[in-house]
């Protein structure tokens, strides 16, 4: 096993790991500590087909069903593509399949919107379009690392408040269902930094679910989550990864943010099949 750097802040390429065979106790701890130190891991050439994704996935721990709006809602999968799960034809893009996938194109962490945010992502691609659809990756450890000590203090013991109603509305106000914003998935109050248990790296922990700082006027709060993300987002701390298919990419969604890239879904098929995996507790107590 060989881990090659991506980009000079975070994220490796894992070489001679084939995930869909057994690995034992001694090999995977290294794959879990260089999650743990990197935040991002890539393998590629894996033949993965959904059973032996959700294997791999549940060795870094239980996994999460997903939001009931996405086209594999309330499987253990959520399904980044714009082929109809059932006859495997290209969805129209007025379809609220695809409106709804059109937020992934907004920086954002995995269920950040839930009461216990999630550990990991794991993005695996089945069919992937000649050109276009990359997944840009965010370091928000580096972007805490750059903020000026007055911010950081700023910051001690912040709560923001996420909801997907919140990003789904900057791309459709009427996507979810009064049921699916105030039952099945209300706003969730989330620290503003987030420190990794292992290493002990400090992370921001904002994106497109964060609606707004509990406690603050609503145009302060969110004039200052811009702000936050306007460092966040700096070509410096960013990569672009174009897939290939056969590719995996697990990355830890307590310490980066994601957003999809657009491509032409009308010319070409695109599937990607993502597993989460779920966080150990919440941020805030209620």
């Amino acid at each position: 096993m060989e881990f090659r750097k991506l980009h000079p802040t975070f994220g490796v390429e894992v070489l001679g790991v084939d995930v869909g065979r057994p690995l034992d106790a001694e090999r995977f701890a290294r794959i879990r500590g260089a999650f743990e130190e990197h935040g991002l891991l890539l393998f590629r050439g894996q033949d993965l087909d959904d059973e032996t994704q959700v294997r791999f996935s549940e060795r870094f721990g239980p996994l999460e069903k997903t939001f009931s709006q996405n086209p594999a809602g309330g499987t253990l999968f959520a399904r980044q593509s714009n082929l109809d799960i059932r006859t495997g034809e290209t969805i129209p893009l007025e379809d609220p399949r695809m409106i709804y996938q059109r937020a992934n194109m907004l920086w954002h962490s995995d269920s950040s919107f839930k009461r216990v945010p999630s550990l990991c992502s794991l993005l695996s691609a089945r069919i992937v379009p000649p050109e276009g659809g990359n997944t840009d990756f965010a370091d928000m450890r580096a972007a805490y690392d750059a903020l000026p000590q007055a911010t950081k203090d700023r910051l001690e013991g912040l709560v923001a408040e996420h909801s997907i109603a919140h990003s789904r509305a900057l791309v459709c106000p009427e996507l979810l269902t009064e049921h699916q914003k105030t039952v099945e998935a209300p706003p969730m109050p989330q620290l503003m930094v987030r420190t990794n248990p292992v290493t002990g790296r400090k992370a921001l922990f904002i994106g497109a679910h964060c609606a707004r700082v509990v406690g603050w006027p609503e145009d302060e709060g969110r004039a200052f989550v811009r702000h936050l993300m306007e460092t966040a987002i700096r070509p410096e701390f960013c990569y672009s990864h174009q897939w290939r298919e056969g590719d995996l990419i697990v990355w830890d969604n307590r310490s980066l943010l994601h957003k999809a890239t657009p491509y032409d879904s009308v010319r070409y098929k695109r599937l990607m099949q993502r597993t989460t995996v779920a966080g150990d507790g919440p941020t805030v107590m209620q």
